[in-house]
């Protein structure tokens, strides 16, 4: 386990000196089978793997669950060794902001919808904290969930945009039996909002199904999902057809759509995604019913 950044940078060095290529997997921790599937996927492509652990104060905005955010390290350390993580990168705010940062990344139109409406500044922070670990790290490729998926394509836009060294591979949601995408945050819910948070899957999933049956219109879409989400209590912050590549609206599914949507169950704020693909048929699995 490696606490500073020279540490990192040292590992790094003789990993490359042995010939290993480096795979990154950044998370803020409270491990779950996601974040093991994106090890495993980094696993699997052959790297020296390096899983970062940093809970990074500048992505939450003023009211959110900052403090109270789920941590254990000793409990991921033993699940991140258990995987076959070989480096284990926990730093402190002081070492990754020794001090006030003059010099921060903005993002554009990529996060002034979706998630950035309600959240705003919060996509910067992101791309700040995840540039400083791919300048620390300097990995050949880095593993992120599709969970968020807004998330995941302004990260590849900002290495296509910055020609950053480094790969981005998203890989698919990982749910629990019910469907559930898996985050940190589900702790935080009782079993009454449990039982209730699993309809945002499930109307997900029942919006892919209509658009490979043919169902292509996507007001006709976002509205069941809207519909379903509301009828079980769920406070509906947004449903919305995008376009994959630039998160644009869509009116029609006529290319590669993605469906997102964003509810809060009492005090916990929840997303998940699916592809939508029309005229499939019957017979297509969706990748996102994946565990």
């Amino acid at each position: 386990m490696a606490e500073s950044v020279s540490e990192v940078r040292a590992w790094v060095n003789q990993r490359r000196g042995e010939g290993r290529t480096i795979g990154l997997v950044p998370t803020m921790g409270f491990l779950h089978d996601g974040h093991l599937s994106l090890v495993k996927r980094a696993k699997a492509a052959g790297h020296a793997v390096v899983m970062s652990i940093f809970v990074n104060p500048l992505q939450f905005g003023p009211g959110e669950d900052y403090d109270r955010y789920p941590r254990d390290i000793a409990r991921d350390r033993k699940l991140a060794e258990r995987t076959g993580v070989d480096l284990l990168f926990t730093p402190s705010v002081e070492e990754m902001y020794p001090r006030a940062l003059q010099v921060t990344l903005r993002v554009g139109d990529l996060a002034n919808r979706l998630c950035g409406l309600s959240r705003p500044g919060h996509f910067d922070g992101v791309a700040t904290v995840v540039a400083k670990l791919f300048h620390i790290v300097e990995p050949d490729e880095a593993f992120f969930g599709e969970k968020d998926y807004q998330q995941l394509r302004i990260i590849q836009t900002m290495v296509e945009d910055l020609n950053l060294p480094v790969k981005v591979i998203g890989c698919p949601t990982v749910r629990e039996a019910d469907g559930l995408a898996m985050s940190s945050r589900n702790r935080y819910l009782s079993p009454e909002e449990r039982r209730r948070a699993a309809v945002l899957s499930r109307a997900l999933f029942d919006a892919a199904r209509r658009c490979r049956e043919g169902t292509t219109r996507a007001a006709e879409l976002v509205q069941s999902v809207t519909q379903q989400l509301s009828s079980a209590g769920l406070e509906v912050e947004y449903v919305s057809a995008v376009r994959e590549e630039d998160l644009g609206q869509v009116d029609q599914i006529d290319q590669p759509c993605r469906l997102l949507a964003a509810v809060r169950v009492g005090e916990t704020r929840l997303i998940d995604n699916v592809a939508l693909e029309a005229g499939k048929g019957m017979g297509h699995v969706s990748a996102y019913v994946d565990r």
